[in-house]
Formats: structure tokens, sequence, C-alpha cells
């Protein structure tokens, strides 16, 4: 398992290389000039030479990249230049993820505390009322994006009913993050509702299942024991995919609620196209995409003993 593990940890800096390139081929042949951002339209095109070569965007697009990753290893990912010009992109990270990591914690939890026990409860009655609708809900959670979700909600419980909040941060002990944790929650809650309901009915189907029926265990045990375990393996697939996805999943919630988190860094750099933080945001999402699958895979051993003596 170790050696494993260790094999896996070896693809995540290619990885992250690979697509550190390619954001930044995307940033350097795509449309908009950083310099031209940061001095304005209307500068002059002397000026904007100038501030080209001393910034070295005038180098070759490989010579940019090799320099970047450089200093991307010396913690240097650059500064922003629009609307937190000059801050180093670092710092800004710094500041912003600690708000995206609480309310997302908060938002997984939620989803995984209803999501799941919702599941069991649909397959252990399948075909009966309490099953088609939790199947009912969970279309509508799957299908109603979450820039659809914030709106309708903050309209009914913000501005029609007045009863919460309608948005602000002040911690994940404030009703200000019942709104936006509910909108994020959403979602995982019916993908975890689904795929808990789908691998229940599967494994109770299971001889292992019958046979530990038929030596008289209780049905808790049963179902939580026996069933409920084999079920979450293609579940934890699932929540990986989700745990790497934080990051660029509260965007739009977090900019509509007026969040300061990583969401609503992203959304302002690239509508200004912040390239440098850009940049940076990627690679700290690709790393999150990397990190959770390997932690995942381990994971499977706890959950299975084949896989671990595998």
């Amino acid at each position: 398992m170790i050696a494993y593990a260790v094999r896996r940890s070896l693809w995540l800096p290619a990885l992250l290389l690979i697509i550190a390139f390619v954001t930044f081929a995307l940033g350097y042949y795509g449309p908009g000039d950083p310099v031209q951002v940061l001095l304005g339209q209307h500068t002059n095109p002397a000026v904007v030479a100038r501030i080209r070569h001393e910034r070295g965007l005038d180098r070759p697009l490989l010579v940019q990249y090799v320099n970047y990753i450089w200093r991307a290893l010396h913690g240097d990912l650059g500064e922003s230049i629009v609307k937190y010009r000059g801050q180093p992109v670092r710092r800004l990270i710094g500041t912003f993820l600690p708000v995206t990591l609480q309310l997302n914690l908060v938002s997984g939890v939620l989803g995984v505390m209803i999501g799941i026990p919702l599941g069991i409860v649909a397959a252990l009655r399948h075909g009966s009322w309490v099953d088609r609708l939790t199947t009912a809900l969970v279309v509508g959670g799957i299908s109603v994006p979450s820039f659809v979700r914030a709106p309708v909600l903050t309209y009914i419980f913000a501005r029609l009913w007045r009863i919460l909040p309608p948005g602000g941060w002040d911690g994940i002990f404030s009703t200000k993050i019942i709104l936006p944790t509910v909108v994020l929650a959403l979602g995982p809650m019916a993908v975890f509702t689904r795929q808990t309901r789908a691998g229940m009915l599967e494994v109770l189907r299971e001889d292992y299942v019958r046979t530990a029926r038929a030596k008289g265990l209780a049905e808790r045990a049963v179902v939580l024991r026996h069933a409920l375990r084999n079920a979450l393996i293609p579940l934890s697939t699932i929540m990986g995919f989700m745990l790497g996805g934080l990051v660029e999943g509260t965007v739009i919630t977090e900019y509509w609620f007026g969040i300061p988190g990583l969401g609503r860094l992203g959304f302002e750099a690239f509508s200004a196209r912040d390239y440098p933080i850009i940049i940076g945001l990627t690679l700290l999402v690709a790393a999150a995409y990397g990190l959770t699958n390997l932690l995942v895979d381990l994971g499977y051993g706890f959950l299975d003993p084949r896989i671990r003596r595998a």
C-alpha cells in the first residue's frame, strides 16, 4: 500500500506541470494583453513595450513558462495586475482560502449527513412513496444549478419571508452561512442520495447479505456493517471528485452572497483577465483534485480489505 501511494504521488508533480503549461499557453495566446490590462488600452505603445520587456513578457513562451515554474517552486506565484494590483497571488490565496474551506466543510458535512441516510432509507423502502419522493427530490437537486438555486432561495427566505440574512460573511457560526450552505449542499446531497440508493439496492441483493440475515443478525447490523460498507466504495470516488472541485464549485455562490472566498476571487480574476491569479487558482484546483483522488484510492483499502491486500 505504501509503494502504491509513493507511485501515485510521483505523478502529481508531472500533472501539475502539464496543467500549468496548458494554462500558461492559454494566457499567452489568449485574448487580452496583461500589460494592456495593467496600464489601460490607450497607453503609449512605447511604454507598453518597455513594461513587457521589464517583466519578461516579450520572451518566448517556453522561457516564460520555465521562469514561472522556477519562481513558483520558491513560493512566488506572481502579483495581481488588476483589482488587487501589486499584491502577491500567494498572499491573496492564503487570505481567501480559509473562508472557502470553512464554507465547503459545512456544506460537505451537510450533504453527507442528509444524503447518505436518505439514500439508505430510499433503498430499504424501494418502490414505496418514500422512494418515489426521494427520487423526485434527487432529480430536482441535480437538475437545478446553483445560479438558479441561489436567487430563488434568497428571494424566498431573505426577501419574501425575511427570516435569513441575504448575504455577507461573519464565520460559520453566523446565520449568514445558512443560505449559501444550503445552496452548495443541495447538489452534493442529491448525488450522495442517488449513489447511496443505487449502491444499497445492488448490495442488498448479494448472497452474503442474504446469508447474514439467515444467520439471524439484526437488520441494523446487516445494513450498516455489511451492506453500507460495500456501497460506500463507489460513493467514495464521487466524494473525491467533489472535494477536489470545492474551490471551483463556489464561484457563483460566493459571488452572489458576497462571501470573500476563492470562488469570488476567481470570478473577479476571470472577469478582469488577471492572469497571475487565474494561473495560481488553476494550480490550486489541480493540486486539490490530485491529492483528494490519491486519498480516495488509499481509502479503498480501509473499505475493502481485498483492495488493501492487492
